[in-house]
């Protein structure tokens, strides 16, 4: 399904030169309207114009995948296959500890396409379009749309509720777009034939809120990310020759993890191993820190533990395989070297650990993403970040590598100086917040991560408070908040957690 929404009045027009450098601007606004009425007119202010010039206006193509954790080859898996996204690291920046704002589909995406953070836009759950209390807010697209580019989405940017609103456009926000396109596969076909924990749910309940996978056997261009990928080819055949801010968001591998037969058989149930958990488990943490462990997700055997993870992993290799489509379609047209490429996931994934799967956890497995960013020329390229960033951040940073403005009320920090140079300066921690329950039963958890603490409260400390030391205790099973020992590091990180922050 396409749609196209009215565009801002901006005409565009490529002046080229020979130059040493071989600029190319666009013109738009009045220069497009002179090249109109009068050759004449326009041959007379060239000269002006090309001193003038200002540095290339990047395309950019952003790709997002739909709750990915770091579980990849180029964050060390020595599993999971994802060779695509792992060329992709080796020709940009890969930012080592990138946070999001919020681990759930709905907040965090309408944190990272806006450039507020969860407290700005007050969208805390998955049923809340963002504008209801932002209205005015300029989305990332919006920006790139407002400077004359030509700005589409493919698949899911805003929240869509997996698989229930596939192939609708669920909560988009249609300002931000001049087309859009909403893939359907094979896969919504298939619903009946799904493996899920919870075969009596109705609903969002059954597939897209428990474990469920089912591997298929059919081509990856029938499935919904697939024909996703086809339709963002097209795209980019169509558009090459203009400015363009294309996004696109696979459903993948977010549950049901649906894919191709072959993709499973990639990960042999005897080469998955089930993270392990103490006993005493429930003792060593705040009880809001592991509320969202699921009776049936707890209480699965080992071999559908194996299984689901089996079925994780093939769904991301299948994802990674439609982003590898849409990168070779980029280098054949020869929009690589005009071309910021981003990839990241909305928020991170449990796979077992603690007995927590899937998200709405303030651990670093669930709030930690996948962050890729190729800008064509940095001399950076192929180098690793291990600051602590944000995806809020990307609105800010996007608009900077092209040389935009972002609204003012943006919030987030660009990381352009990190991208140019990963170990340049950078003390900004990353912030994450949840939040369940209504009313007097609320819970609200928000956690502090610096390059070394990850610090956590529920309710203000008064349900609890987490310190974990990354140094020492990378799966976070020792919680130091009441050690005396580390006192003075609890009351410096409690202070910046309690600070208004950018």
């Amino acid at each position: 399904m396409e749609s196209k929404s009215p565009a801002p009045t901006i005409d565009l027009r490529d002046v080229h030169w020979s130059s040493p450098l071989q600029r190319r601007i666009h013109c738009s606004g009045t220069v497009g309207r002179l090249a109109r009425g009068g050759f004449f007119l326009l041959a007379v202010l060239l000269p002006n114009l090309a001193q003038t010039a200002e540095p290339i206006r990047w395309n950019v193509l952003h790709i997002v995948s739909d709750d990915l954790n770091t579980r990849l080859g180029c964050y060390g898996d020595p599993l999971v296959k994802s060779p695509n996204i792992d060329r992709l690291a080796g020709r940009g920046v890969r930012f080592d500890r990138a946070y999001c704002q919020y681990p759930l589909c709905n907040p965090s995406r309408a944190s990272f396409l806006t450039g507020l953070r969860p407290d700005t836009t007050k969208v805390l759950d998955n049923s809340v379009q963002f504008r209801q209390h932002v209205p005015h807010a300029v989305s990332l697209p919006q920006t790139f749309r407002q400077a004359g580019y030509f700005v589409s989405r493919v698949g899911k940017l805003y929240h869509y509720g997996v698989p229930g609103q596939i192939g609708t456009d669920g909560l988009d926000d249609p300002v931000s777009w001049e087309r859009v396109f909403n893939p359907r596969g094979r896969d919504k076909d298939v619903e009946e034939e799904i493996f899920t924990l919870k075969p009596e749910a109705k609903g969002s309940a059954r597939f897209g809120g428990v474990l469920s996978w089912l591997a298929v056997d059919t081509e990856d261009t029938e499935q919904t990310d697939g024909i996703g990928a086809t339709e963002a080819i097209r795209l980019l055949e169509a558009h090459q020759d203009h400015p363009f801010y294309l996004a696109v968001g696979f459903y993948r591998p977010h549950t049901p993890y649906v894919a191709p037969r072959k993709y499973f058989g990639w990960y042999p149930l005897n080469s998955i191993t089930i993270p392990t958990s103490p006993d005493a488990l429930r003792e060593l943490f705040p009880a809001p820190a592991l509320a969202s462990i699921h009776p049936e997700e707890e209480a699965m055997t080992d071999d559908l533990r194996r299984q689901a993870i089996q079925a994780y992993h093939a769904s991301t290799s299948f994802m990674d395989a439609q982003v590898g489509r849409i990168i070779e379609a980029l280098d054949r047209l020869k929009l690589a070297d005009k071309t910021i490429i981003i990839f990241h996931s909305d928020h991170g994934y449990h796979l077992g650990e603690k007995h927590l799967w899937q998200k709405m956890t303030l651990f670093e497995e669930s709030t930690r993403v996948p962050l890729i960013v190729v800008v064509p020329g940095n001399s950076a390229n192929g180098k690793t970040c291990s600051c602590t960033v944000e995806l809020v951040d990307l609105h800010r940073t996007l608009a900077d590598l092209c040389s935009l403005n972002a609204d003012a009320a943006t919030e987030g920090s660009s990381l352009k100086p990190l991208i140019e140079k990963p170990d340049a300066a950078w003390t900004k921690p990353a912030r994450t917040q949840i939040t369940r329950g209504k009313d007097n039963d609320r819970v609200t958890g928000r956690t502090l991560r610096t390059e070394r603490w990850r610090y956590t409260e529920w309710n203000d400390g008064q349900l609890g408070v987490e310190l974990y030391d990354h140094e020492s205790d990378a799966h976070e099973m020792h919680n130091l908040a009441q050690d005396s020992r580390f006192d003075a590091t609890v009351a410096e990180l409690k202070a910046q957690l309690h600070q208004p922050h950018p």
